[in-house]
């Protein structure tokens, strides 16, 4: 998403070229034409830049830079100070009211675009360094990703009954989160309305992806398990380009509960390269078949080059269906060149009963043999995540 530059300048000539020049660039221009205007666009576009001319009448830009920098929702937003004085006391004047930048009129166009840039990438690199803080300053939960080398091998019903079997067994906050736009089949089989919110958080400013934002997108879920559901729409899968906002989203679930299980879709998605190696467990799910047990080593021998050691990452052998053609299980792991540390057998039926009923099979027949599976590896993970924790 293209940022966004506010422009605050009373001459309409300089409005019109420097804006037409931003947007050549592919910046979103907004213009006001006064101090107070511009002061009020500010609090309500909040843009990624301002660029704000000195001598305007009225209320000129040291006033301007002044009130901006005492309100919290603007408090953040680079200025870059823009006027045709050249007096060093000028500046300092500037400096002081909190502006990061100062530039002379008439500027040339590279000048302009490469002091443009700079302000934008620091400002950009504080968002990331702000986001990381979060997790150091409150308590960060255990945070659990899970893919598989190609889809229909039961990525999502893998980590949706091992969420609700962590929250039944722990009874902590626990958070599944569906982090492929256009790839959304939770909310389907949940009985849940379509949801829009990733898209949003994803293509918004970095800033505005609060932990606010966040925890009231989160979906109460009958099973106890907070749901951030992905849209069903296909096109939204262009989304997943946005790196920097799933990096902030990340570090801001990662504070909203105790255990965060994380869908990261098929596949080793860009954003699935920088989220992996942040994750505290990599569950691997795959079927015994052999193509799927040969693109499986192929994913793994990838994560293992994000340098994920190949011990933290745990393989969950699904079968699916009763099969002849299903591999047992020491032959998958010869053909798969690693440890499977789960099986879960095959009960198509639990399944479709579970989809009918609007929820996970470990919530409607925790009994069946399959379900006690899914226990079994929550109360591993469990035991896992205890020993993480630091010893009073």
């Amino acid at each position: 998403m293209a940022e966004k530059i506010l422009i605050v300048d009373d001459d309409v000539d300089t409005l019109r070229l420097v804006g037409l020049m931003l947007q050549k660039l592919g910046f979103q221009i907004i213009a006001a034409n006064n101090g107070e205007q511009g002061l009020a666009k500010a609090f309500e576009e909040k843009p990624d830049l301002i660029l704000l001319d000195v001598m305007m009448p009225s209320m000129d830009g040291y006033e301007v830079t002044r009130r901006l920098r005492k309100n919290p929702a603007t408090a953040h937003i680079p200025i870059l100070m823009f006027t045709a004085k050249s007096q060093l006391d000028d500046k300092v004047t500037g400096f002081e009211a909190g502006a990061d930048d100062y530039l002379t009129k008439p500027t040339h166009p590279t000048e302009l675009q490469a002091h443009v840039r700079a302000l934008l990438a620091r400002s950009l690199a504080q968002k990331i360094d702000d986001g990381a803080a979060v997790v150091s300053d409150e308590k960060r939960g255990y945070v659990i990703g899970v893919l598989s080398a190609r889809g229909g091998l039961g990525t999502t019903t893998v980590a949706s009954n091992l969420a609700a079997s962590l929250f039944t067994k722990s009874r902590a906050d626990t958070i599944l989160a569906e982090l492929v736009p256009g790839h959304g089949t939770l909310g389907m089989d949940l009985g849940l309305p379509s949801q829009k919110v990733l898209n949003e958080m994803l293509t918004s400013s970095s800033v505005e992806v609060t932990r606010e934002k966040i925890e009231s997108a989160l979906v109460s879920h009958a099973s106890g398990v907070k749901l951030l559901l992905a849209s069903d729409n296909p096109a939204d899968v262009e989304f997943t380009s946005q790196i920097t906002n799933y990096e902030i989203l990340f570090n801001r679930l990662a504070t909203l509960g105790r255990f965060i299980v994380l869908d990261l879709g098929t596949g080793l998605l860009p954003f699935a390269k920088k989220l992996l190696p942040l994750c505290d467990e990599r569950f691997v799910v795959v079927e015994g078949l052999a193509n799927s047990l040969s693109q499986t080593k192929l994913l793994i021998n990838e994560m293992a080059n994000l340098n994920i050691d190949r011990k933290q990452i745990s393989v969950i052998l699904n079968n699916r269906t009763r099969s002849e053609s299903q591999m047992p299980l020491t032959q998958a792991q010869e053909k798969l060149g690693h440890t499977i540390s789960h099986t879960i057998t095959p009960a198509p039926e639990l399944f479709t009963q579970a989809v009918r009923a609007q929820t996970m099979p470990v919530i409607s027949q925790p009994s069946n043999i399959t379900s006690q599976q899914f226990i079994k590896l929550a109360e591993a993970v469990i035991e896992r995540e205890k020993l993480r924790e630091p010893k009073s």
